[in-house]
């Protein structure tokens, strides 16, 4: 199988180069390797000069941001491509991440896309035979273990957290994500898009909505949510990434805390279209929730302003959706 990887990037040269070596110790090659570089100045491009084997893009204002960039990507990769694979800039690779990336497309016939999983912030681990781990302060998945956030033990005493498995989407919205390194490959209906891959057919049917602008936060999502339409998606947790996190071309938090309600909402009603009464509440009740723990952060940490910033981000996208909803892309 052929693969085609796209790396979007802004502002973050160093953070590339650390991506790009750990791609190029890779057990399996990409067939293209694709940058496309919306930063404002050349310093990506010139840590890239000695590399002639990768394809570089400087776009313009017009095909800026994350969807727009992925787009433009796409329109580059080569036309025998058989999957199209996607990595955030501040990514450093596992040696055989795209070897189980095509080993499972190969194993799913049926998968019209395929992601990995970030071992940076995973918090499982192995349960112990002899151990005990009440419900109420731990999450078990086949044989793992891992401690539950305080928002999530909140969210347990008032039932608003789900019990399906990660990375499915509940009718009341707000599921888990994330899997243990256990080796095995879930069956999802979305995942992360710092680490995600599509065979190149769905893309001649649907391309990432402009509705996500800039940063674009879970414009992911919603692409996952829409390809279900042609195939099955999984996670194969042998793909492993580290994510660092590089804090260069963020969005301020203000309006990061809008994204996260407004944005949050459309992927909730893209995949429930008519959820109930009943989970229209628990999505509300635990949007407050979480806007209010957020808002407590003002008084536990050091970061005030931040928090408070995001805070008001959030409430603000939330009085906006009895105004003015989102109308969605289907």
């Amino acid at each position: 199988m052929t693969l085609s990887l796209i790396i979007c990037t802004y502002m973050r040269p160093n953070a590339v180069k650390k991506l790009l070596d750990s791609v190029v110790n890779q057990t399996i090659l990409p067939n293209q390797i694709i940058i496309i570089d919306s930063s404002t100045n050349m310093e990506t491009k010139e840590i890239l000069t000695n590399n002639s084997h990768i394809e570089y893009c400087l776009v313009s204002q017009e095909h800026r941001g994350l969807t727009k960039q992925r787009n433009f990507g796409v329109s580059k990769t080569n036309k025998n491509t058989d999957i199209v694979a996607f990595l955030d800039d501040d990514l450093v690779l596992e040696p055989n991440y795209f070897e189980e990336l095509i080993k499972t497309y190969q194993q799913y016939p049926d998968a019209i896309g395929v992601g990995g999983i970030d071992l940076k912030e995973n918090t499982y681990f192995k349960k112990e035979e002899n151990k005990k781990y009440s419900k109420s302060g731990y999450y078990e998945l086949d044989g793992w273990v891992k401690k539950e956030s305080s928002r999530n033990k909140i969210r347990k005493k008032f039932g608003l957290l789900s019990n399906l498995q990660p990375d499915l989407i509940p009718e009341c919205g707000h599921g888990r994500s994330g899997f243990p390194p256990n080796g095995k490959t879930y069956q999802v209906e979305h995942f992360i898009g710092l680490s995600m891959s599509f065979r190149k057919e769905v893309f001649e049917k649907k391309s990432f909505s402009s509705y996500f602008e800039g940063y674009g936060l879970y414009e992911d999502f919603d692409f996952c949510v829409r390809a279900l339409n042609y195939g099955k998606l999984y996670v194969n947790t042998n793909a492993q990434v580290w994510h660092y996190h590089d804090p260069a071309g963020r969005p301020n938090l203000y309006k990061y805390g809008q994204m996260v309600v407004k944005n949050g909402w459309y992927v909730w009603r893209l995949a429930h279209p008519n959820p109930s009464i009943k989970n229209k509440m628990k999505w509300h009740t635990t949007t407050l929730l979480l806007l209010f723990l957020r808002f407590l952060n003002v008084f536990t940490t050091t970061k005030r302003k931040e928090a408070f910033t995001e805070s008001l981000g959030r409430l603000v996208a939330w009085l906006n959706l009895f105004i003015n909803k989102p109308k969605i892309e289907r």
